[in-house]
Parts: C-alpha cells; structure tokens; sequence
C-alpha cells in the first residue's frame, strides 16, 4: 500500500472545486465561521450526499484523498464512505477557512481492540469551542455537536460521547445505528494507519465492505439504508423494509432513492446474487 502524504490528505479544495461543492450541496458561501454556518453547511452535505462503500464491494480502484472523493462524488454523483464523506467534507471546510482537524478513528474498537484504529476518519472543528463534525457514519448524525462528554439527542434519536477505561472518546451511536460507535482522541491524527486500514477494509476478504453492499442516506426524519438486498426507511419512532427483487429495481433504488450515478448497476445485481449463492452453499 502506497503511502498518502499528509499534506496531500489535508489539502483544502481549490477556489474551483470549493464553488461547486457549494453549488453540490445549495448552499451559499457562510458570511461568517461560526457553529450556526458550519451546521448549515454539514446538514447540507448529509442531504445532499449519500453514504455508500460500492468500490470496496465492486473491487473499484479508491484512495483515500479528498482530491478523489472530489472527483467522485461532486463531479461524477457518487457517494463515500468516511474517509471520503469526511474528507471531503472537511477539505470544503478548510478551504472557507474552518480550523479543521482530521481525527484517527476506530468504528467497534469497543469490540475489535486497538486493530480498530485507522478504519474511521472523523473531524474537530475549532471554533469558540472543539465541536465534532462527523458526517462519515451514515446514519448518526446531522448536525455538529460539542466536543464532549455526555449523552444529547437529535430528531429523536439518543446519542454520546462518553471517555472509555484507556483515555479514548466513546462516540455511541443510536441503538438502531449499523455502526454501533467509533473511539477517537481529540488529538489523535494518523494519516498513515487510516491509509493501511483503508487497504484492508477495500482488500481483504475479511472486511465488512467486500462481501456486503451497505448504501445509506438522511432524510428529513431519519435515513433509508439498502443492506444487500433489504431497503429500511428508518426514523425514531418507526423502521418500515422491502425487498429489492431485480437488476432494474436496484438500478432504480440507486437514482432514485440514493441520487447515484452507478456505473453498470447490473453487474452490481450480479456480485450481489453471487454472494447470496456462496452463502446458501
């Protein structure tokens, strides 16, 4: 796995391309850095972008420098997951002039241990205060929020963020969440580990994105989220599913519920029964 300088991780967006992510997302640029524009700008992305880890189950080319998840996901109407939703999001941020801090995560480190770390990038904002802003977990959630301890609610769903035994940061998820939390320091950067776990979770039969199609995205109450071949419009108070049942349903599933632009949507059906057969074997 090649090394992805840091510089090249953290580089802001260009003049161009930070006018059409604002363009992307219909927001205008904020008149002033404070925690009312940056809620606006992240509720924006999150409504505008969708949640989805196609390469890693397609076996597509993907790194992980918001240069790429630019081209993706504003040029071509793709979608990302964290490292991309994230950094994208905070290459835009830092290109307005945020203070933007790129944070070494671990989604289930709760469960995996420390060979979590790496497999989750996350960010602080600094603004009168660290706030964290997190638009790489799918379906958590929408607006920025202080960063720390503490539990705190939004559109009806319960979060936190509590310390862990060994001095981490515990966000915990909702309890319908797929990712149920991620463990992050307020300090803690590394590009290099977040490179390497990128490679294994894009890789690696043993990833939770090889063998499996995760696409999710907010809505005004909630999110959808297509888990293989299972559609769930879930809100706080409600989880309603159905079936995809074709190549041309999930063709239409993708443009119409996700605004994705895939290409070949039927091979997608095809790796999709694949699977299933290998399963069933």
């Amino acid at each position: 796995m090649t090394h992805v300088p840091s510089n090249e991780t953290a580089m802001p967006l260009t003049a161009m391309q930070l006018d059409a992510y604002l363009t992307r997302i219909a927001v205008e640029r904020p008149s002033r850095l404070d925690i009312r524009s940056l809620s606006q700008l992240h509720r924006a992305h999150l409504m505008s972008f969708t949640w989805e880890a196609l390469d890693a189950f397609m076996g597509w080319p993907s790194t992980i420098t918001p240069a790429a998840a630019f081209a993706k996901m504003v040029e071509r109407r793709r979608g990302g997951w964290c490292y991309e939703m994230n950094g994208l999001f905070g290459a835009a941020l830092a290109a307005l002039g945020f203070r933007v801090t790129r944070l070494c995560g671990g989604v289930d480190r709760e469960r995996l241990g420390d060979i979590a770390i790496g497999n989750h990038l996350t960010l602080r904002i600094d603004l009168d205060r660290p706030y964290l802003a997190e638009v790489g977990v799918a379906d958590a959630i929408i607006e920025p929020v202080p960063l720390a301890a503490g539990p705190f609610s939004q559109r009806g769903f319960d979060f936190s963020i509590m310390p862990t035994d060994d001095g981490w940061l515990r966000f915990n998820n909702h309890v319908r969440g797929i990712a149920k939390s991620f463990d992050f320091q307020a300090d803690h950067s590394d590009e290099s580990a977040m490179v390497a776990t990128h490679g294994w979770l894009m890789q690696d039969p043993g990833s939770p994105f090889t063998n499996a199609l995760a696409v999710l995205r907010h809505t005004a109450d909630g999110y959808v989220a297509l888990q293989n071949d299972r559609l769930s419009h879930v809100t706080a108070n409600s989880v309603t599913e159905q079936r995809i049942t074709s190549a041309e349903h999930l063709s239409d599933t993708f443009e119409t519920v996700f605004d994705l632009e895939i290409p070949q949507p039927g091979h997608v059906w095809e790796r999709l029964q694949a699977i299933s057969r290998d399963k069933a074997a």
